[in-house]
């Protein structure tokens, strides 16, 4: 069984989370061995279990893996580990970053690591916790090409698609536009919803007619059915953590002078969602925040 796991070769991953956690899971069944590292105890415990070797700290992963995975959850913890990696001395690695982070956050990282011998990759993922799960996400690779293609056969384990989009940052900037569609898609596949609620017609019979016409996105498709269910506690994107994408975005685009009216359109949505005690769940629940302000009454089932 340890030889099968190692039939594809080594690979890290700094951060088990919704993303990490699915990309470990999906490396490992494919015949990776992947080694792992998470503050969270439980998540180091759920990891272990489908056959992830834990590390004690992401410096132990990356002394034992030459390719390394960050997908972590704020700039604060990028910037810890990239120091502690800095601080070790480590023979030179891959590090693949795959959070959404400001360019500014992920550029420090890069010339931080690169004057330490390593080469940092941004290559954000396009994709929710749910697609994560079963491999349907698209990575937006970015920075050193011949680096990039040494990770080609690693990211199909995990992933439909990769793109190599060019110089360093790049991928990023096509995570913003991406992430920007997302927010916009995620409020109207809401208000589509409570309309049609709010007009008497039953909600999965709304699902249903939406995803078999002109008005589907993949959104929609996604997030709709948690909104048929109100239930959004088992979340592929947590309201918390989207809040950071966001203001990610928003900033990148008045720093280039950009208007966003329909993406600044749903800000007080997401805020609402928040204030409400929906920030660990699942951004769909942004539903329940326009029921409320609609007044609906679901019938009960």
């Amino acid at each position: 069984m340890a030889r099968a796991k190692r039939k594809k070769g080594t690979v890290g991953i700094v951060g088990l989370g919704i993303m990490g956690g699915s990309f470990a899971r999906n490396l490992a069944a494919a015949g990776w061995h992947v080694v792992g590292f998470d503050l969270d105890a439980g998540r180091r415990r759920s990891l272990a279990r489908v056959g992830v070797e834990i590390a004690k700290d992401a410096v132990d992963v990356a002394a034992k893996c030459a390719m390394v995975i960050t997908s972590l959850p704020s700039p604060q913890a990028l910037e810890a580990t990239v120091n502690a990696l800095v601080a070790a001395k480590l023979k030179k690695r891959i590090i693949i970053e795959c959070s959404t982070f400001t360019l500014d956050d992920k550029q420090r990282a890069e010339r931080a690591l690169r004057k330490a011998g390593h080469t940092l990759l941004d290559c954000p993922v396009s994709g929710t916790g749910a697609q994560a799960a079963v491999k349907d996400l698209v990575i937006y690779a970015s920075g050193d090409s011949a680096a990039i293609k040494k990770t080609k056969r690693m990211f199909a384990d995990f992933s439909r698609a990769m793109h190599d989009l060019g110089e360093f940052g790049n991928g990023s900037k096509m995570k913003y536009v991406a992430n920007l569609l997302v927010a916009i898609n995620n409020v109207a596949s809401a208000e589509a919803m409570v309309l049609g609620m709010k007009a008497g017609l039953d909600p999965q019979m709304i699902f249903e007619m939406v995803t078999g016409g002109a008005g589907n996105s993949r959104v929609f498709e996604l997030r709709a059915q948690m909104m048929v269910k109100n239930r959004y506690d088992e979340a592929t994107m947590k309201i918390k953590i989207w809040q950071k994408d966001m203001a990610v975005i928003g900033a990148y685009a008045q720093e280039l002078g950009v208007p966003t009216p329909t993406f600044s359109a749903t800000l007080p949505v997401y805020a609402a969602a928040m204030s409400t005690g929906h920030a660990m769940d699942d951004t769909a629940a942004v539903c329940a925040v326009l029921e409320k302000q609609a007044g609906v009454r679901r019938k009960k089932r």
